[in-house]
């Protein structure tokens, strides 16, 4: 399964959701997500985790339109568009968390 988030994990517990239920598959952080993939925020440790049980992938235009792409943190791969919808068509299913 592919889990898709998008919010702020200062502002929603989407991301916290996520993690309790994601035993494998996949994670992409899309939007304002993309904070919890950088070094030194407050959600790395929950995160780094995750990293165990699942891979984590953060959408590169969004890193750079928040200029956070000099800040992601070690196991946490980037994707374009592209990588978004290959991961998209990778996984039977997906589950976006609000």
């Amino acid at each position: 399964m592919l889990h898709i988030v998008n919010k702020s994990p200062h502002e929603r517990d989407a991301l916290d959701a996520c993690l309790r239920v994601a035993q494998g598959g996949a994670i992409l952080l899309i939007e304002d997500a993309v904070y919890a993939a950088t070094r030194g925020d407050a959600a790395e440790a929950r995160l780094r985790d995750a990293l165990s049980r699942c891979k984590v992938y953060a959408l590169a235009p969004d890193l750079e339109a928040r200029g956070m792409q000099d800040r992601v943190m070690e196991g946490v791969a980037t994707v374009d568009y592209g990588g978004f919808v290959d991961l998209v068509a990778e996984h039977k299913t997906c589950q976006s968390w609000l």
